[in-house]
């Protein structure tokens, strides 16, 4: 594809994506001008190839507005385009009977796509909200000759599954794949400039995330801190005295739940060492059947050579207990009991972490994302934390004394009894 663009002359990173690539991905904080670059690439194209198709893609676009369209707009203009492009109401005609298309992902299916077959070129712009369901229908889907696959982004998580595409342990060969910030941006205005030394001072905990791209360290709040889970991180666990498989199955369906997604069935593993401190070991959640998480979590039983599972017993506990015996009729279980709202119920665990008694052997991204969106106030995330309420009934388990200091503490100010037994 030809492509001929303005920003692109400005550095070296941007002149990168001039070679055709599969796939082509910028991610970077405000001001980077990585959606700039990618509109001004995309007019050019469209304006040097006949009948040139591109798509332009969100996870949700409740309406052009959410778009990239008024941006593409004013470049077909800044760029001297708009006598050859003809500017629709929901759509933008190229030169030769191209056409430049928006949609959202999220009211899209496997028969729906199959109309962007001949397209040339797909731009997932904001795509740190793109859902893995998303990248699946949209990759065999593009598949014109030479078509490309572009990405813009923000980073928030590490389990963002346009991250774990490109950024993952396995990322597509055919790939140009850059990060950019301000600085990259030859451009860049004063009164952008202003407002990021502004962040700088005021907002330094989450300058890097806004205006470098650095992923979001957590949530205002949030009541796990990322940098203590680093602090304390191991790569071989010590010789371990008990070990338990966790579990927290979803109770949700794609029907029920607002994402149209299941929740995922929360499967954690860890143990208590010698040296008196908790070991978090894998994380094994999923979705599925009740059928495949029992069926996991007993592998992971197996593998661990754990002493039991443990599950929640209001939430569906009697099922839960029956749903694994039915694989395994003498596998040990035992139960913990929750009175109270999620974030109550985490905080003597998250307080075992600040205390620098609990460790993770390994990288757990999902896990690790799910925790540092859990606040005072509740979960701010999608759907429910079932890995975080997994990790809470292990430890709860592994450390009695501490949820009964805990209990005891909130019993004496307020009537009712305690959250956990």
């Amino acid at each position: 594809m030809t492509q001929i663009n303005t920003i692109g002359e400005a550095s070296p990173i941007f002149a990168d994506f001039m070679t055709p690539s599969r796939y082509k991905a910028l991610f970077g904080g405000r001001g980077s001008a990585k959606s700039h670059f990618f509109a001004e690439a995309l007019v050019a194209n469209a304006a040097k190839n006949e009948g040139f198709r591109a798509l332009c893609v969100r996870e949700v676009q409740k309406s052009l507005k959410e778009s990239s369209k008024r941006l593409i707009e004013d470049k077909i203009n800044k760029m001297g385009y708009g006598p050859f492009f003809t500017i629709k109401h929901d759509e933008i005609i190229t030169p030769k009977g191209g056409v430049i298309s928006f949609t959202g992902m999220n009211n899209q299916n496997n028969e729906s796509v199959k109309s962007y077959e001949n397209y040339s070129l797909c731009w997932l712009e904001e795509s740190n909200t793109i859902s893995s369901r998303s990248l699946e229908l949209l990759r065999p889907t593009i598949r014109a000759s030479g078509s490309e696959i572009w990405a813009s982004w923000n980073p928030n998580t590490a389990s963002d599954a346009i991250d774990k595409f490109f950024r993952g342990p396995t990322p597509p060969e055919d790939a140009i794949i850059r990060r950019v910030s301000y600085e990259d941006n030859k451009f860049f205005p004063a009164e952008l400039r202003a407002e990021m030394e502004q962040d700088r001072k005021n907002n330094p905990d989450r300058f890097g995330h806004i205006w470098l791209g650095e992923y979001a360290p957590q949530a205002v709040g949030a009541i796990w801190n990322m940098a203590k889970i680093h602090e304390n991180r191991i790569h071989e666990a010590p010789v371990l005295g008990r070990i338990l498989v966790s579990v927290d199955p979803a109770t949700t369906s794609p029907e029920t739940n607002a994402s149209g997604t299941p929740d995922e069935h929360g499967i954690i593993v860890g143990g208590i060492g010698e040296d008196k401190r908790g070991y978090l070991l894998d994380d094994l959640s999923l979705r599925g059947s009740p059928q495949q998480w029992a069926e996991r979590a007993i592998a992971a039983f197996d593998k661990w050579d754990a002493d039991c599972v443990v599950v929640e017993k209001n939430q569906g506990g009697d099922m839960v207990k029956h749903t694994l015996k039915t694989i395994r009729p003498n596998i040990p279980i035992e139960e913990v009991v929750a009175s109270r709202g999620k974030h109550v119920r985490a905080e003597p665990i998250s307080a075992l972490y600040a205390m620098n008694q609990i460790s993770h052997v390994g990288t757990f991204p999902e896990l690790e994302a799910q925790m540092c969106r859990m606040t005072a106030a509740g979960f701010e995330g999608e759907g429910s934390p079932d890995r975080v309420d997994a990790l809470v009934w292990l430890f709860a388990k592994l450390f009695p004394s501490m949820v009964t200091k805990t209990t005891s503490k909130r019993s004496n100010r307020r009537s009712g009894g305690g959250w956990m037994g």
